[in-house]
């Protein structure tokens, strides 16, 4: 349980930073805990719609996979991004 938590915070940060440096625009504005949670949100969400239009993911390292969890995570980044703005 500790280590599928520990798992999630790792995978979820590195896919949102790089959802981050993927997505348009000036997307610096929110902070690290919402760029984790978009990237743990990319994870899952990405994951299940890859399986849904594609299958189950082949065993190792998969391309394709990590690609949908990017860019997911970069549509909830420009997300976050926008609701999170300050309009002055």
């Amino acid at each position: 349980m500790v280590i599928d938590i520990l798992w999630a915070l790792v995978g979820g940060t590195v896919i949102g930073a790089l959802g981050k440096m993927v997505a348009p625009g000036n997307r610096d504005n929110i902070p690290l805990w919402l760029t984790v949670i978009c990237g743990i949100g990319g994870v899952l969400i990405g994951t299940w719609a890859y399986t849904q239009i594609f299958g189950e993911a082949p065993p190792g390292f998969d391309w394709w996979r990590h690609g949908w969890q990017i860019a997911t995570a970069a549509i909830l980044v420009m997300i976050a991004a926008t609701l999170t703005s300050r309009r002055d």
